[in-house]
């Protein structure tokens, strides 16, 4: 079975920073990839028997994320290990409401050995997630200090913390699975949690969709661009925002899923730049939520006047007008402009793993079954010519014997 399909989640149970539980990715008997999730570092002990072939993998052929090595190890020891920050190695957080999610992955990419030009192992991603519950923390100890300054309650009131889910087709709960068929839609929302601030409106900025979680890799696919233009739904796709939100703090919008052309890898991440504006603040080129019908041959806005949408079509949405920009200024408070909120974040989700490619018809197999076909209508044409000239023989060999009887 395909490594790249196995997927390792680990929890860490209230507060604690012991192993959960471990378990093989693919294979029965001994595990070849264990992990731990303590309280601020992950730890992955990887077998180098990783195939379970008998073939040893070579230590320097594997990384955590994308360029992290493992820890230095000597020729007898069976197993690589890595021990890294939760922060480390290219981790993406992803926060909902009941967990703290760490997603990397590790990575075997073999390589020619001295002056040989072949591999002889494959190359494999693993995705790796670790979730710390957030429900709350029990301890025994006293709680210090027994009083709070104020400004510091303020400070914990006003933090926002943005996440993006996969859902599912009903909206209602988020997906189970991240597998999907080519074909199908995914249904992404985009979410901020503001605890004690004051009302916000959210917005997708920018999104792009790469093979690996780290957001600058190549190839990559934007989706979402212009700070809000869903530019995706340009192409074949029928990507779009959904209207009406169900919330000014949720965002909901669909993505046709696809695979990059000429990439052996059979998932794609999507990382997207979210941010939040005051909830009356009027939209404008900055602040927006367009997407593009086909039907219509036009831009529309979730929310706001459609001319918000036109700078879509040109590729390229400035600074709003001046009238606009004083009326938001406006609306702001002397203790809104002392805060020091991040109002922004860039969020990722995935993998989206793809099974496999429908409605794509194998060339191949086409060619295959028409040849068949041919050959099975020439074998029936034959067949019926044979009967045809047998009956004609019979014919003319009874109306030859019927012609010699009545000539006696």
């Amino acid at each position: 079975m395909a490594l790249s399909y196995g997927l390792f989640i680990c929890f860490l149970l209230w507060g604690g920073t012991e192993l959960c539980y471990s378990q093989s990715i693919w294979q029965r008997g001994t595990p070849r990839v264990v992990m731990k999730c303590l309280e601020a570092q992950l730890v992955v002990t990887v077998s180098k028997d990783l195939f379970g072939t008998g073939k040893l993998i070579r230590p320097a052929d594997l990384t955590l994320g994308p360029e992290c090595e493992p820890l230095v190890s000597v020729d007898t020891d069976d197993v690589v290990r890595f021990a890294v920050g939760l922060h480390e190695c290219g981790n993406s957080l992803q926060v909902t409401e009941d967990a703290l999610v760490y997603s990397t992955f590790l990575l075997h990419n073999p390589r020619p050995v001295g002056n040989l030009s072949i591999v002889r192992t494959n190359r494999v991603e693993v995705p790796i997630e670790c979730r710390f519950p957030r429900q709350g923390n029990v301890s025994s100890h006293a709680i210090l200090p027994t009083w709070v300054p104020f400004r510091t309650t303020v400070f914990s009131e006003e933090k926002l913390v943005f996440s993006l889910y996969l859902m599912e087709e009903n909206w209602s709960s988020k997906k189970r699975s991240p597998t999907f068929q080519l074909g199908d839609t995914a249904h992404l929302q985009a979410e901020v949690h503001t605890g004690s601030h004051v009302p916000l409106r959210l917005f997708v900025d920018h999104c792009v969709a790469t093979p690996t979680p780290n957001r600058n890799a190549s190839p990559y696919h934007t989706i979402v661009d212009f700070h809000g233009c869903l530019v995706d739904g340009l192409s074949d796709a029928s990507s779009a925002f959904r209207a009406p939100r169900p919330g000014p703090e949720t965002l909901q919008f669909t993505v046709d899923v696809f695979h990059f052309a000429n990439d052996s890898r059979n998932m794609i991440y999507i990382t997207c730049h979210l941010k939040v504006t005051s909830a009356d603040q009027v939209p404008d080129q900055l602040n927006k939520a367009c997407s593009f019908s086909k039907s219509s041959n036009s831009w529309s806005p979730v929310e706001g006047t459609a001319d918000i949408c036109h700078c879509c079509n040109k590729g390229s949405c400035g600074i709003p007008s001046r009238s606009r920009r004083l009326v938001g200024q406006g609306q702001e408070s002397a203790s809104r402009r002392r805060r020091h909120v991040t109002e922004e974040a860039d969020v990722t989700v995935g993998p989206l793993i793809f099974l496999g490619k429908t409605g794509n018809p194998d060339p191949d197999v086409e060619e295959s079954t028409s040849s068949l076909t041919s050959l099975m209508l020439g074998l029936v044409l034959a067949v019926v010519a044979s009967l045809t000239l047998a009956n004609i023989v019979l014919g003319l060999a009874k109306w030859r014997q019927a012609a010699v009887h009545s000539g006696k």
